[in-house]
């Protein structure tokens, strides 16, 4: 059964997750989503105008983040290099992005938010990023946020794990848009008419000019937390004992090193 699904129409291209209730960012998952990116990248770029990265139905969440079976030693540097993967597929194929949030975005899930260029979620959406609970950080948004909502908001939801409700989120600048569940696709509609009324190649050239000039030193962000992430946080024994506690369903017992 898929994890990712691909459809097109008004020449949009419809990236949904469909692994509920959570959509866990397995690394399966994350691959089925850059071997469609990969495939969107090999089309003609005239062919699509427009990005929509959503959950499906029948999910709770946008996604509730990674994968903890996933991500121990031994598979940190893959589940970092495929979550990157799809922020430097976004960026290559150069088309708006339109992150569409129901539930609850977390961990992983947050940053994907933060891939998008434009947000729509719903009133009940909420957006945090919990790793520090588990004696981990988020490496990917610990680059992007401070740029998206600014400094010490961005502090508050690394280490203090803030939650932000939709209001909240729109209100720094994660979203866009917020509206009542019954009026998302009629909100996702008419942002999408704006983004097709404009000439596909102008409107893509505007958005890596942007890109360009605002995330400039992304690559060399990625690379120097990657090696912090995987090189030294990788090594505490604290980090094991939040992940086998969350395994556990209990309270992490912190030995401070």
């Amino acid at each position: 059964m898929a994890l990712v699904k691909l459809s097109f129409e008004h020449r949009v291209a419809f990236l949904t997750l469909t692994a509920p209730p959570l959509n866990i960012l397995s690394l399966a998952l994350m691959r089925e989503l850059n071997q469609l990116l990969d495939e969107l990248g090999r089309r003609p770029a005239n062919t699509f105008q427009a990005i929509v990265l959503a959950a499906a139905p029948e999910c709770t969440a946008f996604s509730t983040g990674i994968s903890i079976e996933d991500h121990q030693p031994s598979t940190a540097y893959q589940t970092l290099q495929e979550f990157h993967t799809i922020y430097r597929n976004l960026r290559t194929l150069g088309k708006p992005v339109v992150g569409i949030v129901r539930g609850q975005a977390f961990g992983m899930g947050c940053e994907l938010v933060a891939y998008c260029d434009f947000v729509i979620a719903v009133t009940t959406a909420t957006f945090g990023q919990p790793e520090i609970r588990l004696g981990l950080y988020p490496p990917t948004a610990s680059i992007l946020l401070p740029r998206i909502i600014g400094w010490r908001r961005a502090m508050r939801m690394v280490l203090l794990s803030e939650v932000l409700d939709a209001a909240e989120a729109q209100r720094v600048g994660l979203v866009d848009y917020v509206v009542p569940p019954e009026q998302l696709l009629a909100k996702t509609e008419e942002l999408l008419a704006i983004l097709q009324s404009w000439s596909a190649p102008v409107l893509e050239s505007a958005r890596r000019a942007l890109h360009t000039a605002y995330f400039h030193d992304v690559e060399a962000a990625m690379a120097a937390v990657e090696d912090q992430y995987l090189n030294q946080l990788m090594n505490y024994t604290d980090v094991q004992e939040g992940l086998r506690a969350f395994r556990e369903k209990r309270k992490p017992i912190w030995q401070h090193h």
